[in-house]
């Protein structure tokens, strides 16, 4: 069915999506940033979260309630199992003195990753500090898409679409955007940092997802248990391209207001 739309959005049209009906805006309009906050505001009473995606993207629709039954502590410690599993070799081997044989001369190695300081499954990193002082989730989500849609060099792509959904997490399952990774799981993960870290996802196209948070975390441990959170979504740019050393992408997540994800 289709469904009243807020003031002041431009011209668009309505698209089904599985069981769901999305509507489309033709043209990104100009007053983005402070559109977006208005949207997100609305959210509760409309029911239709703000999004940024590719009408064209291929598209499998998946109910978001599959995310009702992971339980996050026990599915991401057996993966924190298997990844030390198989990971464990190249994070105890040595630095490379010299580049290895065969490689160019201009070219630098993967710098050496020691991995994540744990042993075992530390638990989810705890709420990111509301400060009261800093940008609530509708306006930092409202900045992330205006710098996105700044940087994005494919931004003339992107389409402003309203999702009928229950929380900004549950978009990429309703739109049906996909990519190699579990999408129950990732739902699972996307709620729970929208409670501990006011986050909110703002995009997702291509294999790309992009998420801004209001509370990120400030203390160095905390930012290392989200890392690990964030590795084992299985997202190529964090694990594979390349691997980027595990403590610097933690100590990179101190106070870090956007984060970014890409499968390949």
């Amino acid at each position: 069915m289709v469904f009243s739309l807020p003031v002041g959005l431009p011209s668009g049209r309505f698209e089904v999506r599985g069981p769901a009906e999305l509507w489309i805006c033709d043209e990104l309009p100009d007053n983005m940033e402070k559109l977006w906050a208005d949207l997100l505001r609305q959210a509760p009473v409309t029911g239709l979260q703000p999004h940024l995606c590719r009408p064209n993207d291929p598209a499998r629709p998946a109910d978001p309630a599959a995310a009702d039954a992971v339980r996050l502590d026990e599915v991401l410690a057996a993966d924190f199992a298997e990844y030390r599993r198989r990971r464990l070799p190249y994070w105890s081997a040595p630095s490379p003195a010299e580049p290895p044989d065969g490689l160019p001369e201009d070219v630098e190695p993967w710098p050496h990753d020691p991995g994540p300081p744990f042993s075992g499954w530390p638990g989810l990193a705890p709420a990111g500090p509301d400060t009261g002082t800093g940008p609530g989730p509708e306006e930092a989500a409202a900045r992330t898409v205006a710098e996105l849609l700044c940087s994005e060099p494919f931004a003339d792509s992107l389409r402003l679409a309203l999702v009928p959904a229950r929380r900004c997490a549950d978009v990429p399952a309703v739109i049906g955007w996909t990519d190699d990774l579990p999408m129950p799981l990732m739902g699972a993960l996307l709620r729970s940092w929208e409670d501990r870290f006011g986050a909110r996802v703002v995009a997702a196209y291509g294999g790309e997802l992009h998420v801004s948070v209001a509370h990120p975390p400030l203390d160095p441990g905390d930012a290392e248990r989200l890392a690990l959170e964030h590795v084992l979504t299985t997202a190529d740019n964090i694990v594979d391209d390349p691997p980027t050393p595990f403590p610097e992408y933690a100590r990179d997540l101190v106070g870090r207001t956007q984060w970014r994800f890409w499968w390949d």
